[in-house]
């Protein structure tokens, strides 16, 4: 298994607009995961299937993790400095 981090694009637009930014507003909404899977492809499904309001609501889908428009995945190695992976803080 290979472990993959995944984010939302750093150069998404902070727009009130699902579609551009599924996103913003900022509460209720996952802003990463470390998931263990053979693929991306996988991780970014599983990521999908437990996101919050992120991937849209009861009358729309968003593809907030499964598109590269939106979102990061990047494989996790053990090699690279010393440092924290994923510190994901949200303060009102």
């Amino acid at each position: 298994m290979r472990l993959w981090l995944l984010r939302p694009r750093d150069d998404l637009p902070e727009v009130r607009d699902e579609h551009a930014n599924p996103w913003y507003p900022w509460h209720d909404k996952y802003f990463g995961f470390v998931i263990r899977a053979e693929t991306e492809e996988r991780a970014r499904e599983m990521a999908q299937v437990d996101g919050g309001d992120e991937i849209g609501c009861q009358w729309h889908d968003i593809a907030a993790w499964l598109s590269p428009e939106y979102s990061t995945c990047t494989e996790l190695t053990a090699d690279g400095d010393e440092g924290i992976v994923i510190k994901d803080f949200a303060s009102a």
